[in-house]
């Protein structure tokens, strides 16, 4: 088993933010197998769904941002899932729009979900999918990532969707060295 986490914010509010690009890829890997995140536990919903031969769990947390870590370690100890059998996909604003980056470890890069996962597990040894949503530049970093994307750039994410999707299913398949080695720094 194998489980993929996107973060994000629940509410109808933060729909279609910076933030919530996790949400949304989970969302659209569901819709790709016609599945619905209907089931609540761990303080998230969730689904289960056979993709290929495994069989995974697609999570949205629902604690909010800031306190991510607690669904991810609920689920973690729950299915006594290794470091490597979780991929936590979010948004990094160090990278430009639609760009991807994998890692298997690392700091919270001031990423207050992250850093709350970190906290959680005791570790920074987690599978991670870092989506760029572009530099805020001179705005404040909090409206940026909770702003919501323009016209253009929901255009863009939209086209890389099929891809972003294509590259989690890889993970499944593959170790994650080899993901970094074929998916790290492409996007748009």
């Amino acid at each position: 088993m194998k489980a993929i986490i996107g973060l994000g914010n629940p509410g109808i509010e933060y729909r279609k933010t910076r933030h919530n690009i996790g949400f949304e890829i989970v969302d659209a890997l569901a819709n790709r197998y016609g599945s619905t995140l209907n089931n609540t536990k761990f303080q998230s919903v969730f689904c289960s769904e056979m993709i290929g031969e495994e069989k995974v769990l697609l999570v949205k947390p629902q604690t909010f941002m800031n306190l991510s870590g607690q669904s991810v370690q609920a689920i973690k100890a729950y299915y006594n899932l290794a470091p490597s059998q979780m991929l936590i996909i979010y948004d990094d604003y160090h990278l430009d729009l639609g760009r991807v980056r994998f890692r298997p470890n690392g700091s919270a890069g001031g990423h207050n979900g992250i850093k709350n996962i970190i906290a959680k597990l005791g570790s920074e040894i987690f599978d991670r999918m870092r989506i760029g949503i572009g530099s805020p530049g001179r705005r404040e970093l909090t409206s940026y990532v909770l702003g919501k994307f323009s016209q253009t750039e929901i255009e863009e994410i939209n086209l890389s969707m099929p891809e972003y999707l294509d590259m989690v299913e890889f993970w499944l398949r593959e170790d994650i060295e080899m993901v970094m080695t074929n998916f790290n720094g492409t996007g748009k």
